[in-house]
């Protein structure tokens, strides 16, 4: 019974964790709703004074990045802002030929009259953070925007954003992630589907009541002043923009979201390419829980609430090993309700904890509905789609907390860069990708073999008992053996 025992309380604990982090998405979408009854009035620059505007800096962190380079250049170069109060830094730290392409590609910017300079260095130390600590030096901006490769930001995007910066106390704007590949694939809308709810929801739910938010790498504004104050950028996590982030915050500098100003990037098409970014994200949050848990809970200067939703956030990537270790255990747990019938009642206790299910789907929905509308063949979309997101997720749930876990223990590991595509152009060809990963990883086998453990947990169901079996994990199984196998066999035809 030890054994048995240990199981109960372990997946319980797990539960209870996934309940908690279920109840603070609740409470982000109540504050989403009340944000969005209230009207933008705080103080902007007037772009009609020529005095007024300030000077920005553009600044391109890229690596290795030949199908997307001419198209992401090409995009700045149509940025409509003062030439005399613009200045574009391309930092590029590639390897392979496109540092004489995009050498070639800037001086033809520059030949127009651009203020753009390419920025190459001798070695990849602190990756990208390390790249945008060295271009700021030399930066001529106030105020610095940055752009990952693969987005495209509309002409008037710095005058959409610099205005708010004439609160002297913002030091980000962040705008929201626009997806212009949403529909390519199933993979590409269940990763629009997340990154929409943490965009909307959590973005919004969190700055509406001066809770810590984070710049999300790209898409956002600095001040260069806010930068320095905070200590500059810091190569020491894989996520170098929560972790600036947060030091930012903890110097009591304000973040500005803007859900109205959309910044379209391409989603990664194939699931290695997810793969490497889904395990620099979790792995990074996790890094950041360890170095920013004491400089959080320490600080004298945010309400106890703050400090809660900022923990939860940081331990965002952490919820995958809970939903692992729940998944993993509920199988065995089949077997103990139905071999030790004195055990029922704390069954029936735990069938409440469906209610974060629930919780979730009705967060979700009412994010899903701003953007996709609210009639009966939408909810019916958002059910099919929620389910699928849902099972996807579960079934990335082993990559992910391999990441966390490293992230926690502290195992250091080279920043991975997410293959860009400019899938529109190549359609169906992205198997001539350059960038993609040729091996397959052990990881994968061990995601097979929970596609075939949880179909055995479906099995179970049907013989548990004494009364024709026990179907109440069976919908949750059926989720798990479909993730898993959408994870394993893309794994497989893509050289995941």
């Amino acid at each position: 019974m030890i054994l048995e025992t240990i199981t109960i309380i372990i997946y319980s604990i797990a539960l209870v964790l996934i309940f908690m982090y279920a109840l603070a998405q609740l409470n982000l979408l109540f504050n989403y709703l009340a944000a969005k009854k209230k009207e933008e009035n705080g103080p902007k620059f007037n772009f009609n004074n020529s005095e007024e505007i300030p000077f920005v800096t553009i600044q391109l962190p890229v690596f290795n990045e030949l199908y997307v380079m001419d198209r992401l250049l090409d995009n700045i170069a149509l940025m409509d802002y003062p030439k005399k109060k613009l200045e574009i830094q391309v930092l590029d730290d590639s390897t392979d030929e496109t540092v004489a392409t995009t050498k070639a590609h800037v001086d033809q910017l520059k030949a127009k009259g651009l203020d753009i300079t390419h920025i190459t260095r001798t070695n990849r130390q602190g990756f990208k953070a390390g790249a945008l600590k060295e271009g700021l030096e030399i930066a001529k901006g106030e105020y610095v925007a940055i752009f990952d490769a693969d987005f495209l930001p509309e002409p008037n995007w710095l005058k959409k954003t610099i205005p708010f910066f004439k609160d002297p106390e913002i030091g980000v704007v962040q705008t929201r992630w626009g997806h212009i590949n949403r529909d390519y694939s199933t993979l590409t809308k269940i990763q629009a589907f997340a990154l929409d709810a943490h965009f909307t929801l959590e973005q919004v739910g969190r700055s509406s009541k001066g809770h810590f938010i984070n710049f999300n790498g790209t898409a956002g504004v600095w001040r260069k002043d806010c930068i320095l104050d905070a200590g500059n950028w810091e190569g020491d996590t894989l996520t170098e923009d929560l972790d600036l982030s947060y030091r930012a915050q903890l110097k009591n500098w304000k973040f500005k979201y803007l859900e109205d100003v959309e910044t379209p990037a391409e989603l990664p098409v194939v699931i290695s390419a997810a793969r490497s970014q889904q395990f620099r994200w979790n792995k990074g949050g996790a890094e950041n829980f360890q170095k920013m848990f004491g400089r959080v809970v320490k600080s004298k200067n945010i309400t106890a609430k703050t400090k809660l939703h900022g923990l939860l956030h940081l331990l965002n990537s952490t919820m995958f090993l809970n939903v692992l270790i729940v998944g993993i255990l509920s199988i065995p747990m089949l077997y103990i309700k139905n071999e030790y019938a004195h055990l029922r009642p704390y069954f029936y206790v735990m069938s409440f904890f469906v209610v974060s299910t629930i919780i979730f789907f009705v967060c979700y929905w009412v994010m899903y509905k701003q953007s996709h509308g609210n009639t009966f063949k939408d909810f019916l979309k958002y059910i099919a789609l929620f389910f699928t997101f849902f099972s996807i997720a579960m079934g990335f749930s082993l990559h992910n907390s391999i990441a966390v876990l490293e992230g926690h223990v502290g195992k250091r590991s080279e920043f991975v860069r997410t293959p860009k595509f400019n899938i529109s152009t190549l359609k169906d060809s992205w198997k001539g990708n350059k960038y993609l990963r040729k091996n397959i990883s052990i990881n994968v086998i061990f995601e097979g073999a929970l596609m075939l453990y949880f179909a055995f947990g479906m099995y179970s169901a049907f013989v548990v008992g004494d009364k024709g079996g026990d179907f109440g994990l069976f919908p949750f199984h059926l989720m798990l053996t479909v993730g898993f196998g959408f994870v394993f066999f893309k794994s497989l035809t893509s050289k995941a």
